[in-house]
């Protein structure tokens, strides 16, 4: 009967307009450790809103957290057991972890822009248009693409000069991740306000374009009185009933072959097609249109502390994998030399799960840039179960961090005559 309760709870929330809440879902950190383990997991994804897996599993070996209905709890723990899946009881109300959160978003900001906190999506779109006014000189408005719910994917250029060459920078592909489009609003303050050399050199001499939102209407979603914290895809309806695809699976780039979901509802579903999705489709386009523009992509994701580089697909190397590899050693060792924070990485594949039709891929593997690299921010992987509810209290120290990364990362491009 509980479980009917839950399940009615979740809907009738939906269906009145009340924000999703987890009040005693229980977290589970599971492992894949044998075959048999990966296909009971695997089974379990997607079916219903009573397991909701925070990552997909797709390999031996692999790890995820798990949310379950409290009346879900004793099928699971016996499913695991009897299947021998390794796995720990992480917590018991997920609702506490996120409750502060929750009530920041009922609570009215006072006071200008600024990363104290994060905003909602009209906040930043309000602030990136006053730059232009501000800055005229050097900040235009860009309509990267569009949304299912038609909404813009707005973007800025910032130009100090003509005849620079540009570097791209992508963030909240998921919606839930609010650290990446902080981080990258920040990085769009600093150009243009900052006084350190090493700034000014990055700011003054590449020509940026710069996304702090590519999936706006999923993370509309998690901040609405009707929405769903823990939300990553998009939001279009599928045939099905189901809501959303992976928008970091749906890129037309060896699409749907490894580490991606075919159950609809599932978070890492690749939709039914390449580009399904407008907001893929529609910021591609934009993309392609900079080839020739741009010499470096970058897109911030969270969380586990990684720098990371194409592919996600395969085992092979990029053909300048070493150009990769000293690029990838300089940005590790800057970001840690602040806050002493580690981080690791590689290539997709081998660093943390096999995963295609991801947006570095794309970039890469169709030539717009010779150099694609996506962070996952603060913190690391295995610390807290809701590591993308990164507090408010850390988005300075993180993308203060991640910008003496990126200060690295284009420097030793540069060395190697990448923006020549």
């Amino acid at each position: 009967m509980l479980k009917i309760v839950v399940v009615l709870a979740i809907a009738f929330a939906i269906v009145s307009g009340e924000r999703v809440r987890y009040d005693n879902y229980h977290v589970f950190n599971v492992k894949a450790s044998s075959q048999e383990a990966l296909e009971l997991l695997q089974k379990y994804q997607g079916i219903n809103k009573n397991f909701r897996f925070l990552s997909g599993v797709h390999s031996e070996g692999q790890e995820a957290f798990v949310l379950v209905a409290p009346g879900s709890v004793s099928e699971f723990i016996g499913k695991l057991e009897s299947s021998k899946v390794e796995f720990t009881l992480v917590e018991t109300n997920a609702q506490k972890e996120i409750e502060d959160e929750e009530k920041d978003l009922l609570t009215p900001k006072s006071g200008g822009y600024d990363w104290s906190d994060y905003h909602d999506l009209e906040e930043t779109y309000s602030w990136m248009e006053s730059l232009a006014e501000k800055y005229p000189n050097l900040i235009e408005t860009i309509v990267g693409g569009k949304t299912y719910e038609d909404r813009q994917i707005l973007g800025v250029k910032l130009s100090y000069k003509k005849g620079n060459k540009g570097i791209f920078l992508e963030g909240g592909m998921h919606s839930r991740e609010w650290i990446g489009p902080a981080a990258v609003s920040y990085f769009l303050n600093e150009f243009l306000t900052s006084t350190d050399p090493a700034i000014r050199d990055l700011a003054e001499n590449y020509d940026w374009y710069i996304f702090p939102h590519a999936n706006p209407d999923g993370y509309a979603y998690t901040r609405a009185p009707d929405g769903d914290r823990l939300w990553r895809m998009t939001r279009s309806k599928q045939n099905n009933g189901c809501y959303g695809v992976d928008p970091n699976r749906n890129w037309d780039f060896h699409w749907r072959e490894v580490g991606i979901s075919e159950v609809p509802c599932d978070e890492t579903f690749a939709g039914e097609s390449a580009f399904s999705e407008i907001e893929t489709k529609s910021l591609s386009e934009y993309i392609k249109s900079l080839k020739g523009k741009i010499e470096l992509y970058i897109s911030f994701h969270s969380f586990s502390q990684y720098v990371l580089y194409p592919y996600g697909h395969t085992k092979r190397l990029p053909d300048n994998f070493k150009d990769y590899q000293q690029i990838y050693n300089a940005s590790v060792e800057a970001v840690g030399k602040r806050y002493g924070t580690k981080y690791t990485g590689g290539n997709i594949h081998d660093a943390i799960y096999a995963a295609s039709g991801g947006s570095i891929d794309w970039v890469f593997g169709h030539g717009i840039t010779k150099l694609a690299f996506a962070y996952e921010l603060r913190p690391s992987s295995l610390k807290v179960w809701v590591g993308f509810k990164l507090p408010k209290e850390q988005i300075i120290p993180t993308s203060e961090e991640t910008l003496d990364s990126l200060i690295a990362m284009v420097n030793e491009a540069k060395k190697l005559n990448y923006f020549d």
